[in-house]
């Protein structure tokens, strides 16, 4: 995605079971944006809709890259 730089949700659907992103897909997907929704489901089964943060708490992200204090602390 070049140039795009902010994304507000991702979806991941598995064909024969529900499906999440792995913990370094996780992370990579943080480094865009912490509070992006993640939409997990299986092909023709339902969905599920969750928070990034949710998936990988206390992550490390820009926040903590620009100079800030991490998780506001």
């Amino acid at each position: 995605a070049e140039g795009a730089r902010r994304f507000s949700a991702i979806a991941v659907v598995g064909e024969s079971a529900q499906a999440w992103p792995c913990g370094i897909c996780r992370q990579v997907l943080n480094e865009f944006s912490e509070d992006m929704r993640v939409i997990c489901g299986q092909a023709g089964k339902g969905f599920e809709v969750v928070k990034l943060s949710e998936l990988l708490p206390r992550s490390f992200g820009p926040n903590e890259l620009a100079g800030g204090n991490a998780h506001g602390e």
